[in-house]
This record gives C-alpha cells, structure tokens and sequence, in this order.
C-alpha cells in the first residue's frame, strides 16, 4: 500500500467521521457509470468509496427449491437469492481500475468480501481496509481470513447478537488484529428512523471497548448526523447518481446532492461537539454579575443591603463575597454605581 494511503487511513479513522460512499449494486453493470458515480462521491465530499466483491456463487446456489426460491416478501419480493446476487454483482476486472481512479480522486476504495476467494483477490489490489457486511458475522472463516490480512476492519452488525458480536471481534483478536470498527446496522432495505437504536452506538463503544460507527439504510441525514453527535467515527451510506436508474439497491441510495448535504451536515456537528472544556474567557466572566454600590459610601460606612447589591456586569467583587461583606466598613469613599473590591472592605 502507498504510504500516501496508507496515513491516509489513520488520519481519517482517528481524527474525524470516516464517510463511506456505498457503491453496491448501483453500477448497474456500466463500467462508465461506475466511474461517473465516483467522481460524484469525490465531488459529495466522501472519504472513501467502497464496493462488494463477491459472483453469485459466492452467495447462493442456483436451484429454485425453499431456501434458495424467489423471495415471498421485501424488497427484492419474486426474486431468487442467485439471480438478485448475479444482477448486483461487479465484474472482478473492473475492480483495480476503478481503484485507480478513485485513488486518483483523493478517495480511498476498499471492498466488502464474500468469499476467501474475494479476500485473495483483493489483497493482491491492495485495498487498504476490508469490510464484513451484516449477514456474514457468523462467517468466522471469512471473518478470520480478512483478520489475518492485518488491515482496519469494518464488522457491520445488523443481523447479529451480543453473542455473534463477541465471537467476530475475539476472532479477530486471536490473529492479532485489533484495528476493528463496528457499525450499528439496521438491515432493512430501507429502513425507518424507529428503527436506528442509535443508543446503541455507545453502548457498544463501552461494552466492547472497540470504535463504532454507521452502516445507514434510512433515507436522509438525519440518523448519520444524530450517529456522529453519539461518537459514531464511520458513516456509510449507499451512494446512486440518481434514483430512477434503478437496480436492486436504487431506492434505498442516497443521490450526490442528498450526500452532498449529509457530508456538510456531519461536519458541522464535529465543530459543534468540538472539545470537553468548562474554561471562560475573561470577556465571558465580566459579563456576570459582581458587587456595586447602589448608593453613595463614605470611608467608614458600614456595608448593608441598601447600598451593597449584585448586578450586571462582573467587574467587581464576585457575589459569593456579599454575607461576607455586610457588617464590615469601607475602607474608602465609594460612588453610587462603582464597583466594590475586597481592598475596600476594612
């Protein structure tokens, strides 16, 4: 991997929301398209482009029987597994290229495996992070092929228990790699805002000690953006240059503009979270309130709550010193409306 790449990867991971344009399905099998769609992301703001690197075989079994038959509700309803998965897929020669030319455009390209094989194939690309996607995380074989290649990885969570999650991540730990990132997935197609749980996401960052981030199928910004506020450090999203293209992924796919939009929104929520401080600037103290003489105060006057009292703004004594100060005498000739300071208290 390029050095250049390479630290770009652990800026991005560390210093600020990771922003994944999903490529998936949405190439509809036009290598043109797909490089159109990318130039789109780069000019949307993403950080990275990301495909699926799978055949139908790698998915299913070309039989028409209960488990592998059209489908009888969702989505992709009267379709079969095989043929949904044939229709999705990206050709593997097109892969590098349009690595190339994503990198070419300042994104990072990387790629969710299906197989071991798809694995192989993408180590020899290089990619620079890999991808497990919901329905493979109880795949501990796969799982623990793409562990073993030592690069980030990203462990989509949408079909998984506690149980499921426990078992992907000591996988990965057992072969020594521990740069793992899991995202918060609700894996329907599309999904209602309901049904985010975004509570989850820092819960899971305390429960497994691990980064987390967001693998969105809702339409819109606003559960990227409430994410990111929870500590969400990854957000994908699909990515269509325009919906009325069609295919299996079209209407669950976020448009340039939309993306466009969530990108800006995301990183004006990073400026707003900004820092943990409870530090004031002088400018900010002087505007609370302090002690004033609201009437005149001759040297030797006793302080008393007719002519001691707490106002705008907080250049003089702070209010917390008034019990103190009454009783006492002044040390000093003092005009109604000027401030009093603990020298002038005798």
């Amino acid at each position: 991997m390029q050095f250049g790449i390479c630290l770009k990867v652990t800026k991005m991971i560390e210093n600020k929301t990771f922003i994944i344009a999903e490529l998936s399905a949405n190439h509809n099998h036009d290598f043109d398209l797909a490089l159109r769609t990318i130039q789109a992301m780069a000019q949307a703001g993403a950080d990275a482009v990301k495909v699926q690197t799978y055949t139908a075989d790698s998915l299913a079994l070309d039989v028409d029987n209960e488990y592998f038959g059209a489908k009888k509700e969702g989505l992709w309803k009267g379709i079969r597994p095989y043929d949904l998965y044939r229709e999705g897929m990206m050709p593997y020669e097109w892969q590098p290229k349009l690595k190339k030319y994503a990198e070419e455009l300042g994104l990072l390209f990387f790629s969710t495996p299906f197989d071991v094989q798809g694995v192989d194939f993408l180590e020899e690309m290089d990619v620079p992070i890999y991808k497990i996607a919901s329905f493979e995380i109880n795949d501990i074989p796969l799982i623990e092929a793409t562990a073993r290649k030592g690069k980030p990885l990203l462990i989509s969570t949408g079909v998984a228990d506690l149980s499921d999650i426990e078992l992907a991540i000591n996988t990965c730990k057992y072969v020594g790699n521990e740069d793992i990132t899991l995202l918060k997935c609700t894996s329907q197609y599309p999904a209602t805002i309901e049904q985010a749980n975004l509570k989850t996401i820092p819960d899971m960052k305390k429960r497994f000690g691990v980064k987390v981030g967001l693998s969105d199928h809702t339409m819109g910004w606003l559960v990227p953006v409430t994410a990111v506020a929870l500590g969400a450090t990854v957000v994908e999203k699909h990515f269509i240059l325009d919906r009325t293209l069609g295919g299996p992924d079209a209407s669950f796919s976020m448009e340039p503009q939309e993306f466009k939009e969530m990108v800006n929104l995301i990183r004006d929520a990073e400026k707003a979270m900004g820092k943990i401080s409870y530090e004031i600037t002088d400018k900010d103290r002087n505007k609370r309130r302090s002690l004033f003489a609201s009437a005149d105060i001759k040297q030797g006057d006793v302080f008393t709550e007719s002519n001691v009292r707490s106002l705008r703004p907080g250049f003089g004594l702070p209010p917390c010193h008034y019990m103190e100060l009454l009783g006492k005498k002044s040390s000093r000739d003092i005009s109604k409306g000027d401030i009093i300071r603990m020298s002038d208290i005798n």
